[in-house]
């Protein structure tokens, strides 16, 4: 059989991070690609070097094209500019869709049963871009943003109560970013929802704190974005799809018709296993909660739009 392959495109931070997370788990070889020669070949050889301490035994490659790509089970995209202080999603859109286009053209004609984990931001618009690049079925195609949104709404629940992370849930809906829907009612402490536990002032702070989760964190960095939290998110995803979990994960997939939603990716709770997405749970939402994902589907259709996909 050997072992399963993950194509890595975009060696910066986030990048890197997922390649490292995935060999100190274990879950595949990593196949680390970058436009900037040198970079994916230093990190890959760094990265090969701690196998040793960490024992690990997976196999490690950098390259500045893709034909080391060729036949891998999940191809991870963070290829992209990041976002700089002062600079909106928007401003990304034109420059990270020229990327992301010529990105998946290359990987999916090497890797033509390939799962795509779309990254780059703006995640939504770039998940439908690959998705319409790719000619893949939608369950193949799909955007983290959820996972990350969730977990950082978790770990300020969990520091609020006092509690471990480990017994947080939290469910986030929508597109990633500023008109993300955090479900209170859904968040739960050992099966308690938080809305038992907090009043509702605090738990808005906490929602409106999620929602500028990156952008404290681009504030603080001054040069560069997050990468810890969501190279961990993706890694969630590619261990559920890699080992066949069927997790319940909030991702970006493709709608049609769910949540009254068509012809669109925004993120829902999917069941993630080796075929990719392979179901989208529907829960039932109060109207505010269903105005607010509309309103999420519509920012997100807007970059759509823009970039006629």
């Amino acid at each position: 059989m050997g072992r399963a392959k993950v194509t890595v495109v975009g060696a910066g931070n986030v990048g890197a991070t997922v390649a490292q997370y995935v060999v100190e788990r274990e879950l595949a070889d990593v196949v680390l690609t970058d436009v900037i020669e040198g970079l994916p070949q230093g990190k890959a050889l760094d990265l090969l070097q701690a196998g040793p301490v960490h024992g690990y035994d997976c196999r490690l490659t950098g390259a500045n094209d893709y034909e080391e790509t060729a036949g891998s089970d999940i191809v991870v995209v963070t290829a992209g500019l990041a976002r700089k202080p002062g600079m909106s999603r928007d401003d990304l859109l034109f420059k990270n869709a020229e990327i992301v286009r010529s990105v998946v053209e290359e990987v999916t004609r090497l890797s033509p049963e390939a799962i795509l984990v779309v990254v780059t931001n703006p995640l939504d618009a770039m998940a439908q871009l690959a998705w319409q690049v790719s000619g893949f079925p939608k369950q193949r195609v799909i955007g983290m943003a959820g996972i990350l949104d969730s977990a950082r709404f978790r770990a300020f629940i969990a520091r609020e109560l006092d509690v471990s992370v480990e017994n947080v849930t939290a469910f986030v809906l929508g597109g990633h970013g500023d008109t993300m829907v955090p479900l209170p009612r859904y968040s739960t402490v050992a099966g308690i929802p938080i809305t038992e536990l907090l009043p509702k002032d605090r738990i808005d702070a906490l929602v409106t704190r999620t929602a500028g989760g990156g952008a404290e964190i681009v504030s603080l960095l001054k040069a560069g974005s997050a990468y810890y939290a969501p190279g961990a998110s993706v890694v969630e995803m590619v261990e559920a799809i890699l080992k066949d979990k069927k997790k319940v994960l909030p991702c970006a997939a493709y709608l049609e018709g769910e949540y009254g939603i068509h012809g669109l990716f925004v993120g829902v709770p999917v069941k993630l296993g080796r075929r990719g997405v392979e179901q989208i749970l529907q829960i039932a939402l109060t109207p505010d909660e269903a105005a607010a994902l509309r309103r999420s589907a519509e920012a997100v259709r807007e970059l759509t739009q823009k970039l006629k996909v």
